[in-house]
């Protein structure tokens, strides 16, 4: 996992970062999004973790670069807030960072939290749920079909269409959700999801939601994905157990966040994660 909030101002420590975890056999790279952060004294009180002053690189301009900065990590976005982005726009990024990555791109979305950036960005909060939704039907026909027409409750095209395509048809979408409504989506439409919970009974609460939502849906509850994720606290030995139980769970992908440790550089990132790839079982990798 990236460490956004930390490193972001560094367009060095990007490459360096992208280049060194590939070496070091990780599979791919997360990275969060937000386009706008909120000034803490006009919006007091303030009880989010993020603002004004916290650093977020744009993560299509960002995998562009790294596209060209690696061969064969996968580049994932962990999540984009989708509702807050114009769609076809989002479909054009999408499939020119898949394009130049050679099919490396997994779009990870999510609807957000932050109704400041909503607003500083023109689209409308209440109503992002359900547009993400279609949202997830326009990408996917934009992504497979040279023309397209659509029409729908928040879009419409007629007779438009990107090109180039992408070269991952359509490129996956994984769904970041800590709620029922949008486990339900991950089960009905996504092709993976992001947990909000390690594993335990609300992980399993929150799996059996969106398996049933799976099913309802005539979908093969296996075929989804599920990408965990594990944050470094100081304790290499933690990191290692907590990668079995994942594995145990049945996931598919894992993510490790070492944001928010005390580590000052990248390659303090990096030497962590290093220790940690020659810590991690080969039945684990």
């Amino acid at each position: 996992m990236f460490p956004q909030t930390e490193l972001g101002g560094d367009p060095g420590a990007v490459r360096a970062y992208g280049e060194r975890v590939e070496e070091l056999g990780y599979a791919h790279v997360l990275v969060y999004d937000h386009v706008v952060g909120a000034d803490r004294d006009v919006h007091a009180p303030w009880n989010w973790p993020y603002d004004v002053h916290t650093t977020f690189h744009e993560p299509f301009v960002m995998f562009g670069f790294l596209a060209a900065a690696t061969r064969s990590l996968e580049l994932v976005t962990g999540v984009v807030i989708l509702p807050q982005r114009q769609t076809t726009l989002v479909a054009k990024q999408a499939a020119e960072v898949d394009l130049l990555s050679g099919g490396r791109l997994r779009l990870g979305i999510g609807v957000g939290w932050n109704a400041v950036e909503y607003e500083a960005l023109n689209e409308d909060f209440s109503t992002r749920g359900a547009r993400s939704v279609e949202q997830i039907e326009l990408l996917r026909a934009l992504w497979t079909e040279q023309t397209v027409t659509f029409d729908g409750t928040f879009h419409t095209v007629t007779g438009a269409g990107l090109s180039p395509l992408p070269v991952q048809r359509p490129i996956p979408i994984w769904i970041g959700s800590a709620s029922a409504p949008g486990y339900r989506r991950a089960g009905r439409i996504a092709d993976g999801w992001f947990p909000m919970h390690a594993p335990g009974g609300e992980l399993d609460e929150a799996r059996a939601i969106v398996d049933q939502a799976a099913i309802d849906a005539g979908r093969d509850p296996a075929s989804i994905g599920m990408e965990g994720r594990i944050t470094w606290a100081g304790d290499d030995d933690a990191v290692v157990t907590d990668v079995a139980a994942w594995a145990a769970t049945g996931a598919s992908h894992l993510s490790i966040n070492t944001m928010g440790a005390g580590l000052a550089t990248v390659d303090d990132h990096l030497e962590v994660l290093s220790r940690i790839a020659e810590a991690i079982p080969t039945e684990h990798r």
